[in-house]
């Protein structure tokens, strides 16, 4: 339970806790700069993962790599407290160009709100989870760690994503409420046919590859009938294997995305319809499967994004109040579905660079980013300090949390 703080309390104890994470610069700063410099993909962030935590251990957490059964996550814990906040770490890289996402500065700033945190854990009774979540870019760690339990005590969860600035942006950073993820699926579909030599006996087989181009075809004349705000994308991972060989196997792999569940749904059997069509047109068979965890919108809480925007603000940025369409998703939306939790975006400043692309990658290590990560570790820990130090808060997190029913952080969802 946390001793009771006045308000001049609260704000002391805050600056404690700012002081320890300025002072914690450097080291933070190596830890992003090190995983930036060798990036691992999603699943096999092995020297992330190990880095992570051993800078945990030397710093008195509870450690396990490996945590829920996750190869490359990392459960750190420090304190007794009856408030759970777990602040989640990304570590993951993207193939051929890197940490274009700037996951290192999502782990560096995640690490440093927990170091911060710790050392007041005691005064404002709190358990501190610093877990390292891998495979956000493709797979979807947390969603695995939501299913094996890992949120289960969790009373908020939080973390922090940088970007550049989009044109025409005045101010620094979105409002934490007003940052809006899509849903995400990702598939893939196998089309069979039958081998035969395609000049000697072309006759005699049945082209799987023509499926998928019949389908890709029906495929892009759908998006005309889509809302504005979805996406569709796929691509052909295997067509065939020779010129002279009637491919019997053709494999696409196909991703769709939509702010709203229900649309999301929709646009998912409409394009399965296109993929049959592929099929019936060539006298293949077909079948699909799901080739990683289907992404929840992210669900913003209010009182988190309120008190998120006050203490981002204070460290000198400014707020746009609107909403912002990012397009993108994030596995964090599973998480905030079912735990009150933010995923709020801070801005590099100085920069516009398109995520993703090797431009990001540079800018990702940049000082400007540096000051990004400082900026999002303080401002994680006050607005923690914020919910465990103010009783009313702390009362409406600790109920919310009672009324949950037993695993229902684990509830598989399937899109």
């Amino acid at each position: 339970m946390a001793q009771s703080v006045s308000p001049d309390g609260r704000v002391a104890v805050k600056e404690q806790v700012t002081n320890e994470i300025e002072g914690l610069r450097p080291q933070l700063l190596d830890l992003s700069h090190t995983i930036h410099a060798n990036p691992e993909l999603s699943w096999e962030e092995h020297e992330a993962a190990a880095l992570v935590a051993k800078t945990m251990g030397e710093a008195g957490f509870q450690v396990e790599v490996g945590a829920y059964g996750v190869e490359t996550a990392v459960e750190a814990v420090y304190g007794d407290g009856d408030l759970t906040v777990v602040i989640c770490a990304e570590y993951d890289a993207l193939p051929g160009v890197g940490h274009a996402c700037g996951h290192n500065l999502i782990c560096a700033a995640g690490v440093g709100a927990a170091l911060g945190l710790a050392t007041v854990a005691e005064q404002a009774g709190l358990r501190v989870v610093l877990l390292g979540t891998p495979a956000e870019e493709h797979g979807g760690g947390k969603v695995s760690l939501l299913e094996a339990g890992a949120f289960e005590d969790a009373d908020l969860s939080l973390m922090v994503h940088g970007l550049t600035a989009t044109p025409g942006m005045t101010a620094d950073s979105h409002s934490a409420s007003g940052i809006l993820f899509t849903a995400v699926d990702r598939f893939q579909v196998i089309y069979t046919g039958r081998t035969s030599h395609a000049a000697a006996a072309p006759e005699l087989g049945i082209n799987a590859s023509n499926a998928a181009v019949l389908a890709l075809n029906a495929f892009a004349m759908l998006r005309q009938q889509l809302p504005k705000s979805t996406n569709l994308n796929a691509f052909i991972s295997h067509g065939g294997d020779a010129t002279n060989i009637i491919p019997d196997r053709t494999v696409v792999q196909v991703e769709l995305r939509a702010y709203d569940l229900d649309v999301w749904r929709d646009m998912k059997q409409k394009v399965l319809r296109c993929f049959e069509a592929g099929a019936i047109a060539t006298g293949c068979t077909w079948e699909w499967e799901s080739t990683e965890h289907p992404y929840l919108p992210v669900k913003s809480d209010e009182t988190l994004s309120r008190l998120w925007d006050v203490n981002f603000a204070a460290r000198g940025r400014t707020i746009d109040p609107g909403i912002h369409q990012g397009g993108g998703s994030t596995d964090m939306g599973n998480v905030s579905q079912v735990v009150p939790a933010i995923h709020p975006l801070v801005t590099i400043r100085g920069h516009q660079a398109p995520p993703h692309n090797p431009a990001f990658t540079a800018v990702a290590a940049s000082p400007e980013a540096d000051d990004t990560l400082i900026d999002g570790a303080v401002s994680m820990a006050a607005t923690v300090l914020d919910v465990a130090l103010t009783p009313g808060l702390r009362a409406d997190f600790k109920a919310r949390k009672a009324a949950r029913p037993a695993g229902a952080t684990q509830a598989k969802f399937i899109a």
